[in-house]
């Protein structure tokens, strides 16, 4: 009766905290559902009911809408590659005794706790200005031409002003990772014979397949939701338009507020689908 009793009290102790949370995340899903079946344009005053499906048939049609998808893949892979190589390069380098290793290991964890926004500010102002910036004087000194890199190379610099914000949280859950292994497996492996590749590949990549699994997964639902970078750099220009600025166009820049929560809802779906495919995946990875 105690452990009941203890039960049903956690369970009305719990419930306003769901019940807040389920509103929190019900009602503005509620209400873009029903706008999305409207023609709502406040600046011209429409506000009509009865669209249907004819918004979202309009957003999947348009010719930005597989732009904008094929921008956001690019974004997601082209991060997650540079995030997850890196993060085990990282974290097998901080994994070695060195001196200041707490301070490095502050030093390369800092970024993560850099805003956005001011990321990409700093990127755009003091690395890649093609007149002022680090980059552009290191090509001068070095006797070549600067490089206008948010207009040449307009989605690799936003994957490695993103890459750089999140590189850090890879190399720490890696970390934690590598410093779970067993030290004697190493050890065993190399009385051997076994060279530093050859151990790397039979026993520290295999015991990183959960932690590596685990930080796709959570980078990707984040990865798909990356607005702020582009804002502030490109503005959506240059083929980096992904699927999150084109629904910000669509309500804001264009006012129609029917047409960009139908985008927002078939983002949503999109980024439902790529999450539950990729939890099929790390359940096997953490089943193995």
């Amino acid at each position: 009766m105690a452990t009941q009793h203890s039960r049903s009290a956690a369970r009305l102790m719990m419930s306003p905290a769901v019940f807040l949370l389920l509103v929190w995340m019900l009602v503005p899903l509620i209400m873009t559902l029903w706008f999305s079946t409207l023609d709502y344009r406040p600046m011209r005053g429409t506000f009509d009911c009865c669209e249907g499906l004819g918004n979202y048939t309009r957003f999947v049609t348009s010719s930005a809408f597989l732009d904008s998808v094929v921008a956001t893949l690019q974004l997601v892979g082209g991060v997650l590659v540079i995030t997850v190589v890196g993060g085990i390069l990282l974290a097998i380098l901080l994994d070695q005794p060195i001196w200041g290793q707490g301070v490095v290991r502050i030093l390369v964890i800092a970024p993560f706790f850099v805003m956005p926004t001011v990321s990409a500010l700093v990127w755009k102002n003091m690395f890649m200005n093609p007149v002022n910036g680090l980059f552009a004087h290191l090509f001068k000194g070095l006797g070549l031409q600067p490089v206008d890199w948010l207009s040449q190379y307009p989605m690799f610099s936003i994957i490695l002003i993103v890459s750089w914000q999140w590189l850090p949280f890879a190399t720490l859950i890696l970390l934690t990772a590598i410093q779970s292994l067993d030290s004697e497996q190493l050890e065993a492996a190399e009385m051997d014979g076994a060279g530093p590749l050859s151990r790397f590949g039979h026993i520290t990549l295999p015991h990183l397949a959960r932690s590596i699994t685990v930080v796709v997964l959570i980078q990707t639902i984040f990865l798909l939701s990356i607005f702020a970078e582009i804002y502030v750099t490109t503005s959506g220009a240059f083929g980096t338009r992904t699927l999150t600025y084109l629904v910000y166009q669509r309500v804001i820049e264009s006012q129609n507020v029917g047409l960009g929560s139908a985008g927002g809802i078939i983002a949503v779906i999109l980024a439902n689908i790529v999450a539950l495919v990729l939890m099929r995946v790390v359940g096997k990875n953490l089943d193995a």
